[in-house]
């Protein structure tokens, strides 16, 4: 994919492009709302102010976010608050499945805030809520979006054995901006966590996100989308990067539809089983329709199975 000329306008009078506009909350998101907060549990929806919680919510879907709301660590792109967390909730895992069933979820996406202050930096709680969801809804798959634990094969091995469907770890942004975007956590050691998953149980599915608009180039996006293949990564999500407030890395460059129908059409040819991407694209978003490779649709991006797989 060339470097296309950037929609400069935009960027420079803080509009947003007409193709992120996103719908107004309905009744079923506020019930959604209505079960979630029964259940006092956290989600990711709105901890990092995701854009498509309108959308989500009014589907009865939501991913959740365990381990509290407070994060050790201070990416430049996220807008969880960080700080110094309180304990772990030992009823955590009772409360995350309560809600679970509440809404009825067939695929169940659970996500934390990184814990380094812990000294297994929550690879058991994480688990633990895992295997609490897997028994209250036996039938659902569930999917993990843990942080990177350092690589720690011991917190690694706990999580995969609990025995989630997918496990999904986000590569975030390219090698180079890195340093500058997640100054707390490192390019390779991410994909040391994927490579590990695969090499502690082939039968989970991994997958990982990329955000663009950050300031990487196509070259740089084509490198990255490659070393995900090289670990085994099996589904990328790529979505487009927005700034969450004045105080967060600026939004450098906004990509077309089009753009994203390319770099979906490329990842497919790399050998991606399953591939979504488009400018609302997160990496729990319509997680359930990307891991059974059924088609998202154009306002979400792109996802689909490879011929022969």
């Amino acid at each position: 994919m060339g470097d296309m000329a950037a929609p400069v306008n935009e960027i420079r009078t803080g509009r947003l492009p007409p193709w992120l506009k996103r719908p107004r909350p309905d009744a079923a998101m506020l019930a959604t709302r209505a079960v979630v907060e029964a259940g006092g549990v956290a989600t990711v929806c709105r901890e990092a102010r995701c854009p498509n919680v309108t959308e989500c919510w009014s589907r009865r879907t939501a991913t959740f976010m365990i381990l509290g709301s407070t994060c050790t660590r201070s990416c430049r792109f996220c807008a969880v608050s960080r700080g110094r967390p309180l304990p772990p909730a030992g009823d955590e895992p009772q409360r995350l499945a309560e809600a679970v069933a509440g809404l009825g979820l067939r695929h169940v996406v659970i996500t934390s805030v990184s814990r380094d202050d812990l000294e297994d930096e929550g690879a058991s709680h994480f688990a633990a809520c895992v295997r609490e969801v897997r028994a209250r809804l036996p039938e659902s798959t569930i999917e993990v979006l843990p942080p990177d634990f350092h690589a720690r094969e011991e917190c690694i091995l706990a999580l995969c054995q609990a025995r989630p469907d997918v496990y999904n770890h986000n590569i975030e942004t390219v090698e180079r901006l890195t340093p500058q975007v997640r100054p707390q956590a490192d390019y390779r050691r991410s994909l040391r966590v994927l490579r590990l998953v695969g090499q502690i149980d082939a039968s989970i599915t991994t997958k990982s996100g990329l955000m663009i608009g950050m300031g990487e180039t196509g070259d740089e996006i084509g490198q990255t989308l490659s070393h995900l293949r090289e670990v085994g990564c099996g589904i990328v999500t790529i979505g487009q990067y927005l700034q969450p407030s004045k105080e967060h890395w600026p939004v450098v460059r906004y990509y077309t539809p089009e753009e994203f129908e390319e770099l979906a059409v490329k990842a497919r040819a790399m050998g991606f089983a399953a591939v979504a991407a488009g400018p609302f694209v997160r990496s729990s978003y319509n997680a359930g329709k990307v891991f059974s490779g059924t088609a998202i649709g154009s306002s979400g991006g792109t996802a689909g199975q490879l011929p022969g797989d």
